[in-house]
């Protein structure tokens, strides 16, 4: 049986090159973990940013209608496993992916600088 999320902060790890860091040092970013249908619902509408990361769990897709600022989205499966990566500009709805089991969101242009791309798993303390 897979993990229970529960609302709440926690932090997101990125394994490998973190920008302007040696290749062996893993991306520690702030997370907010989304984990009730409250939570997930509101995500991050009424916000002008975020701090970090959202991780929206359990979640296959997302939609940015009532947003004000674009976002990365990364499609995340079971074991965390980045599935894609898009950027999403407010007013649209991301396609849902097959295989997500959950969505990790932040502010537009930031995951690429992070290392967030396809087949890296990512590590979350809660």
């Amino acid at each position: 049986m897979g993990r229970q999320w529960r609302d709440g902060q926690g932090e997101l790890t990125v394994p490998g090159r973190a920008e302007g860091a040696p290749a062996d040092i893993p991306l520690v970013v702030p997370l907010e973990i989304a984990a009730s249908f409250r939570a997930r619902t509101r995500g991050l509408l009424g916000r002008d940013g975020v701090e970090g990361a959202i991780l929206l769990t359990p979640a296959a897709s997302v939609h940015t209608f009532r947003m004000r600022f674009a976002i990365d989205v990364a499609y995340l499966d079971r074991e965390l496993t980045v599935l894609a990566v898009h950027t999403l500009p407010p007013g649209r709805l991301g396609a849902p992916r097959l295989r997500a089991r959950h969505v990790l969101e932040s502010a537009a242009g930031t995951m690429a600088g992070w290392g967030v791309r396809p087949g890296v798993r990512l590590y979350v303390t809660a």
